[in-house]
């Protein structure tokens, strides 16, 4: 799995699964501009410690090159500058990857849309949804110069299970469904130039913010089975983030384009595991269980 001469750009890389893939992309060779809104001089809305330079720092370590750029994906300018860097140091834009989020904080849990906030679920919804559409815009007239290029987007949730289930918030749910959109469309806007897009989702991620919640790290993240048990099925950032390296390395990935993946579906399918050799895999799980009773992860990690 060589990704040696290629560029990636993960918008969206501070932390969380932006952080993993990057690493990942970085792993297997590739340069790769990690961007975010948080750096050493700022922290973004979200207020957490992270930061794109300890991103691009982990992908120089892994054995890549990591180049961290402050961009607001709201602001068309700040990403138009990022894509011109990008096209003036190397020329050419073989991987993008959608990961931008922040909308946790906005998120109210349980309350119907006439109760939630407007201008949270409104700040939701450009943080999710418009920050991909202004990046995708600027990135893929770069992306598609030479044939074999990929888009990833990142959500939260199966097609499946998103069609299936409500997420609990107006705002998120629509957020995460309209991702899967995304990548569909422009599965068909790339094809005529040998590009492909896909959108992939983790399981129960042990993001740094869900560990934090759980008063765990990963090296003790068991202790907090008992507090939530579906945590037994959980999975390391790093899960999806070598999932998506192997595809995006795979020269017949366009057989996946316009559909979502789960990270347990690219482990199978590129015969990857988490950081533990475990297959975790919640979604299957929901599948065959109600998730209302005890949790047995035999067979499903």
């Amino acid at each position: 799995m060589s990704l040696h001469g290629k560029v990636a750009l993960v918008a969206g890389a501070t932390r969380g699964c932006g952080r993993a893939i990057a690493v990942e992309l970085g792993r297997a060779g590739a340069t790769v501009y990690v961007t975010g809104r948080s750096d050493r001089a700022h922290r973004s809305e979200m207020d957490r410690p992270e930061t794109i330079e300890q991103t691009a720092e982990l992908v120089a370590a892994a054995g890549g090159e990591g180049i961290a750029v402050r961009v607001d994906h709201l602001v068309p300018a700040e990403v138009d500058v990022l894509v011109r860097r990008i096209e003036s140091g190397h020329g050419r834009l073989d991987v993008l990857v959608n990961d931008i989020w922040g909308g946790d904080m906005f998120t109210q849990w349980g309350k119907p849309l006439w109760e939630h906030s407007l201008d949270n679920g409104l700040r939701l919804l450009r943080l999710g949804i418009e920050t991909h559409l202004v990046t995708s815009h600027a990135a893929l007239p770069l992306l598609i110069r030479q044939p074999g290029g990929l888009v990833v987007e990142v959500t939260d949730g199966t097609e499946q299970y998103n069609t299936e289930n409500y997420r609990g918030s107006f705002f998120y749910d629509l957020a995460k469904v309209s991702v899967h959109r995304l990548a569909f469309a422009l599965s068909h806007e790339l094809k005529p130039y040998g590009s492909t897009a896909v959108a992939v989702t983790p399981g129960f991620l042990r993001s740094e913010a869900m560990l934090d919640s759980l008063g765990v790290q990963e090296a003790n993240w068991r202790d907090a089975v008992e507090e939530d048990p579906f945590f037994a099925l959980s999975e390391s950032p790093s899960y999806l983030g070598r999932g998506v390296a192997a595809l995006a390395a795979d020269p017949q990935a366009v057989r996946w384009s316009g559909q979502t993946l789960s990270s347990a579906q690219l482990a199978r399918e590129y015969e990857l595991t988490d950081v533990d050799g475990s297959r975790p895999d919640i979604f299957r799980y929901f599948a065959d269980h109600r998730t209302d009773g005890p949790v047995d992860p035999t067979g499903y990690r």
